[in-house]
């Protein structure tokens, strides 16, 4: 388990008292995360027992940054507005962009 997941599963798990302290770990560690690590992240929590464990504005952060990292990774992208478009409509035309994006990347390869 990377630092990043060990922080996220902190965040999930924190108490009322202790949310605050663990949000600011957890961008703190986000920030400072490879497109890799947050990807793996990710993954590790929409496949667990809660989709909607990982805070929408956690989840949009989360892929910015990963989008930021490795902006030619259609991959990424692609997951990116997918994810985005479950948490609309106000980020539909973002969400379309980024597949659209992802879809020019990929057959250009």
């Amino acid at each position: 388990m990377t630092e990043l997941e060990a922080t996220t599963a902190a965040m999930l798990n924190a108490s009322d008292e202790e949310r605050l302290e663990a949000q600011y770990r957890f961008i703190e560690i986000l920030t400072f995360s490879s497109a890799r690590e947050i990807m793996q992240m990710l993954s590790t929590v929409i496949a667990g027992k809660d989709f909607l464990a990982l805070p929408v504005w956690a989840r949009n952060l989360s892929y910015r940054l990963a989008c930021l990292q490795e902006p030619k990774d259609f991959n990424i992208l692609r997951q990116a507005g997918i994810d985005l478009r479950c948490f609309g409509p106000d980020w539909d035309d973002i969400a379309d962009e980024l597949v659209l994006r992802a879809d020019r990347i990929e057959s250009s390869t």
